[in-house]
């Protein structure tokens, strides 16, 4: 194809990435992975922080994962600072996709306790892929501070995280045990339980904690094992 050919061929693309048609949005994100071009990767970055549809911000993504970090990664760790909660988050969701370590110094304090929970869903996630081997308990630390914050997905989330940091989340979780908030207790707990047994669901495992609460209880390393059971809940 002749350089006018291509350049024709990527403007068609970059239409197609901002058809008002989802279907066509979604088409055009899968040819631009399917071909690899770093002309798209403006394109697709800012999409991504505009995009409504879930199914085309992962395709987005997907497309995005296709190019070479050394091109994706510094225009994804821009976009950690927009003031676009959308923009930020799905830049993190990339970053975690990518998986490369040099994305870490990104990852800032700020990102784990995000305003949106959105935001701070996809930081933790991202955090602990990429977390340097040895920073473990000092994230574990950090992810400790926002237990008992937002509803039951976003607990769920910062569960499975601290969970995912093994054995190094566990002094930092000791500590938010006996936190005069009962709301961070329970979730402390419910979190230790998991870490304990992974096959307890998180259902089973926050409504136990907050029994434990209840009645008084700080430490929950003897009351949240003595129940039996899970309550089915996989995630």
């Amino acid at each position: 194809m002749t350089a006018t050919g291509q350049d024709m061929d990527a403007a068609r693309l970059i239409r197609g990435l901002e058809d008002d048609r989802s279907s066509v949005r979604l088409r055009a994100a899968m040819a631009v992975g399917t071909t690899p071009d770093p002309r798209f990767v403006e394109q697709l970055v800012e999409r991504c922080a505009i995009e409504p549809e879930f199914f085309v911000r992962d395709m987005l993504t997907w497309a995005l994962t296709r190019h070479p970090a050394s091109t994706t990664l510094p225009r994804l760790l821009l976009e950690l600072r927009s003031e676009r909660a959308q923009a930020r988050s799905q830049a993190l969701h990339t970053l975690s996709k990518i998986g490369d370590r040099r994305a870490w110094p990104g990852i800032t304090r700020a990102l784990l306790s995000d305003a949106d929970d959105e935001v701070a869903r996809s930081a933790w996630r991202a955090a602990v892929l990429l977390v340097p081997g040895g920073g473990e308990s000092a994230l574990a630390v950090v992810l400790a501070t926002q237990l008992g914050r937002g509803g039951r997905e976003t607990q769920l989330s910062l569960s499975r995280a601290l969970v995912a940091l093994g054995e190094a989340t566990a002094p930092a979780l000791h500590t938010a045990a006996t936190a005069p908030d009962p709301r961070v207790r329970a979730h402390a707990l419910a979190t230790q339980r998991l870490l304990r047994d992974p096959d307890a669901g998180f259902g089973f495992a926050i409504e136990e904690a907050k029994r434990i609460v209840a009645l008084g209880g700080a430490d929950g390393a003897d009351g949240a094992d003595g129940a039996d059971g899970a309550d089915g809940e996989g995630q």
